[in-house]
């Protein structure tokens, strides 16, 4: 960076008119031949910065003899005069200077695009900050903004300046308009807030006007004041209230896409970051928004209606901005990919076409070759739109007709064979079209299949539901509907699976963005027709939850599993971001249900089998609990201070202690503490001991169970506590292991062989881990364990009988009755397993069980797994569709149900016989 400008030269303009680039190498003949070279061959190309050269030849010399970045940063440096007339012509010859010796960095390879446009910016930042300064200053020593003292004014005195587009993505073209938003911080001025405006609305009049007007002096930069809210009715310079209350009621998509380059540049830069802060959930919306897809082609369409810009691609006459193929397209490309996801990843939310492109393929959104294309073209577009723009300091993005015009410009480029620069020229516009064109038009529709009388009458009524109330849900769906109707109809039992989609269409609040999203993800179609195929409830489901389908193409949906410390990390995150409590809650249920999703769509379409289901199913609640329980801590312990003595831990009972849950289960949990003799605890407001852990217990599992937007988290039971409904919901681990060892009943001490610690303070989670395996080990002795084991099994039956042949939960040689063998072999082998295998392999190692014994009773389990996580995923017991039939027998490798059901009864009247073998 430190070398000069002449030593950093890697290309040369040609001279286009030889009497310019002539004159020129006479006034700079005193320099080196590369440097004159470069002097003459763009005074031979641009009228203009011939001029300039004129013009600032003096400084022009000295600049050259250092590096460019410094010569800049002394144009920056230099001291302000007084007074806004001075001031103007003091910014209008810095303009001059940055723009000089910027063309000579861009057309002499010095510089690459991103410090081009970043030298234009940081000027543009310099002046606007420069003259708000001024402007204010003067506007507080006339008395006009109330409260204001003079030191104010390089505040802007709450006033601040937002950069747009390209300015604020710091990528300002070589003779670029520079679009502003002011608004004001009101609450600075309280009741005066008018009295502000007013005066805040001439100082951006001034300012733009200081930049704008064209004097002996030039210009600094042509100022667009109007892409603020309703531009046509509103002051130049409005109140950030009335900004947030327009964009909440009547913002668009393009005005969305304009601030993802929104940059606070001048004045008061802590009330516009606020500002912007705010304005986030605005821009960058909570779900996927492919809605924004069809915005942006309609923009596309209008601009080219206005501009004439339809037709074939030819270069003479080619607007490389706005045309297709240009560079327009390609930021659009961009933003509206960035629109479409940003809203969940901020990571994409870069404000830069190069850095946003980047981030959409190392996400997954756009294949990287595509990035990378798009990328060079991008590039190229910006230097010819340079070019164009340097031969006569006019705003212009097209090419000239005349051939002599464009040979001007190959020849600014340094090309000397034109034909083959305007050749390579139009390939790169042909090819970038071909990228951008297929992402923003809607495909050919299909022709609609022929539809049977009934189902045609189902079709008619569709138009009377919520979802295709607007006239452009309907545009959409006309697309979506052939091949939704030809998928449905081809699905095993038809009938089925289309009054299941019209339960979903039924159900479905809001169809835009819905209908958007699967005709921008045609896989996602498969996905609903698989579902409602198979799993109506689920349809029905997923009309209410619609959300849940960003997770499907949200790039990570069919990674690998991320265990435990992965998911909790990321439900952290997600509740981190939502900021207060209750929030927090809300972004994790969000959270939970994409994941609670993914796990069940690939159970659905046989991507896992029910086994891994249902440790996913176990390790997302862990996850969940582990997520939830310090923020339930920290919110308890920010009223009535940290849980006294050493804390307490969540303990996981039942199927989630055993590490496998189905879709439907509920947590089965115990809060157990140790105060460590501390009777209270420390806080502004402190609770005794056994209160304290109480509302802790309670906080919990409101946290878990309360019905809020996202739904419940899960159902809680906490029955199998100490003394059951009548026990405390927080148990001492003092009275935990005395209860356990001198009162506890034989289930008690079942239900403590699945028994694991899910969250909580290290040392106490192994404290109570040793308790549970002392106790084990205690208990297995029991004279009566197997005749309390019988018991039990007989009170269940009667009180809870199968209900059908595909009950695999309850009846003989079924889920339970297996649960309770295996939970009474580990108990007398005194073993810490939790697993239904892993305690039937203790079981026969203790001798409870033999070898074919132990392989009847996994043999039946497994099945009656398969069965019942299958049954809770479709959420059905009876009256199962052939959709659902067809997948319990394919999850399960029968043929159909009816095997199914004699390959349960096989199974489970050789596990009865062992059961009550075992049990006497």
């Amino acid at each position: 960076m430190s070398q000069n400008f002449a030593s950093r030269l890697t290309r040369t303009p040609i001279a286009h008119d030889p009497d310019p680039a002539a004159d020129i190498a006479g006034v700079f003949a005193d320099l080196g031949p590369d440097l004159r070279g470069l002097l003459a061959g763009t005074a031979g190309s641009s009228p203009y910065l011939y001029g300039l050269m004129q013009r600032e030849g003096e400084w022009l010399r000295e600049a050259l003899a250092g590096a460019p970045e410094a010569a800049i940063l002394d144009v920056h440096r230099a001291p302000l005069p007084q007074g806004a007339e001075a001031l103007g012509q003091h910014l209008r010859q810095a303009k001059r200077r940055v723009a000089l010796l910027t063309a000579l960095a861009d057309l002499g390879g010095v510089w690459n695009l991103q410090q081009v446009t970043g030298a234009l910016t940081e000027l543009a930042d310099w002046a606007v900050q420069s003259a708000i300064v001024q402007l204010v200053g003067d506007e507080i020593g006339r008395g006009n903004l109330p409260g204001q003292r003079p030191e104010d004014a390089l505040q802007g005195a709450g006033m601040v300046a937002l950069a747009m587009g390209k300015m604020g993505a710091g990528e300002l073209n070589y003779s670029s308009d520079i679009d502003l938003i002011c608004l004001f911080d009101e609450t600075r001025y309280g009741p005066e807030a008018g009295e502000a405006r007013a005066s805040l609305v001439k100082v951006t009049r001034r300012m733009a006007a200081m930049l704008s007007d064209v004097t002996a002096g030039g210009y600094v930069f042509r100022t667009d004041l109007r892409l603020r809210p309703d531009a046509s009715v509103t002051p130049v310079c409005l109140s950030m209230a009335a900004a947030e209350n327009y964009y909440e009621a009547e913002g668009r998509t393009w005005e969305r896409a304009a601030y993802i380059k929104a940059r606070v540049c001048a004045g008061d830069m802590v009330a516009g970051q606020a500002f912007l802060k705010r304005l986030s959930p605005f821009v960058w919306r909570k779900h996927l928004d492919f809605a924004a897809i069809q915005d942006a082609h309609d923009m596309r369409l209008r601009i080219r209606d206005h501009r004439g810009l339809h037709g074939p691609i030819t270069v003479a006459g080619h607007n490389m901005k706005l045309g297709a193929g240009g560079i327009r397209e390609i930021e659009f490309f961009t933003q509206t990919r960035q629109l479409i996801a940003g809203g969940r990843d901020t990571d994409l939310r870069d404000p830069t076409t190069v850095g946003g492109l980047a981030a959409l393929a190392s996400k997954g959104w756009i294949p990287g070759d595509v990035a990378g294309e798009l990328t060079e073209h991008y590039r190229d577009f910006r230097e010819v739109e340079h070019r164009l723009q340097m031969v006569g300091d006019l705003q212009t993005h097209t090419m000239p007709e005349s051939p002599d015009a464009v040979a001007r410009i190959a020849h600014l480029s340094g090309a000397s064979d034109v034909a083959a620069w305007v050749s390579t020229l139009r390939d790169k516009l042909v090819q970038t079209d071909r990228l951008t064109e297929g992402f923003f038009s809607p495909g050919a529709t299909e022709a609609a299949p022929e539809l049977p009388e009934r189902v045609e009458a189902m079709v008619k009524g569709w138009s009377s539901y919520p979802c295709l109330r607007s006239d452009r849900a309907q545009a959409i769906f006309r697309r979506l509907k052939p091949t939704l109707l030809r998928r449905l109809l081809e699905a095993a039992n038809p009938d089925e699976a289309l009054a299941s989609f019209d339960g979903f269409l039924a159900g479905l609040p809001t169809g835009v963005q819905v209908f958007s999203l699967f005709e921008a993800n045609p896989q996602l179609v498969d996905l609903i027709v698989d579902i409602a195929a198979t799993a109506p409830v689920l349809a029905r489901h997923l009309s209410r939850n619609a959300g849940v389908l960003d997770a499907v193409i949200g790039g990570s949906f069919f990674a690998d599993w991320p265990g435990v410390a992965a998911l909790r990390d990321d439900l952290g995150r997600a509740m981190d971001k939502a900021g207060d409590y209750e929030g927090a809650l809300r972004a994790a249920r969000v959270a939970m249900r994409e994941w609670h999703f993914r796990i069940g769509v690939h159970h659905l379409r046989g991507l896992i089998d029910a086994f891994e289901a249902g440790t996913q199913y176990a390790q997302l609640a862990e996850a969940v609990v582990q997520a939830v329980w310090p923020r339930v801590v920290a919110e308890l312990a920010r009223r009535h201070g940290p849980p006294p003595g050493n804390g307490a831990v969540v303990v996981g009972m039942g199927s989630l202690g055993a590490g496998r849950l189905n879709a439907g289960s509920d947590l089965d949990l115990l809060v157990i503490y140790d105060a460590d003799g501390v009777e209270e605890s420390s806080g502004a407001k402190p609770l005794a001991t056994r209160p304290y852990f109480a509302r802790l217990t309670q906080a919990l599992v409101t946290a878990l169970t309360a019905p809020m937007t996202g739904g419940r988290l899960y159902e809680v039971d906490m029955r199998l506590r100490p003394s059951g409904r009548q026990g405390p919901v927080a148990t001492s681990i003092q009275s935990f292991e005395s209860y356990q060892m001198t009162e506890a009943w034989t289930w008690e001490h079942l239900a403590l062989t699945r028994a694991r610690v899910l969250a909580g303070p290290g040392d106490l989670s192994a404290r109570v881990e040793a308790v549970r395996r002392a106790v084990l080990v205690g208990k297995s002795g029991g004279e009566t364990l197997r005749a309390d084991v019988a018991d039990m099994r007989r009170r269940l039956a009667e009180a809870k009988p199968p209900e059908g042949p595909l009950d695999a939960k309850r009846g003989p040689g079924r889920m339970m009755d297996v649960e309770l063998v295996a939970q009474l072999g580990a108990l007398i082998a005194g073993s810490g397993a939790r697993t239904v295998d892993l305690q039937l392999a203790a079981g026969q190692k203790a001798g409870v069980l033999a070898a074919d014994q132990v392989a009847a009773l996994r043999r039946a389990y497994g099945l009656c797994w398969q069965v019942q996580a299958g049954l809770r995923l479709l959420d059905a017991a009876a009256d199962l569709g052939e959709g659902a039939q067809g997948f319990l027998a394919r999850t399960t490798g029968q043929t159909d149900v009816a095997g199914l059901v004699r390959a349960m009864e096989e199974a489970s009247e050789k596990a009865a016989l062992v059961v009550q073998e075992v049990l006497g």
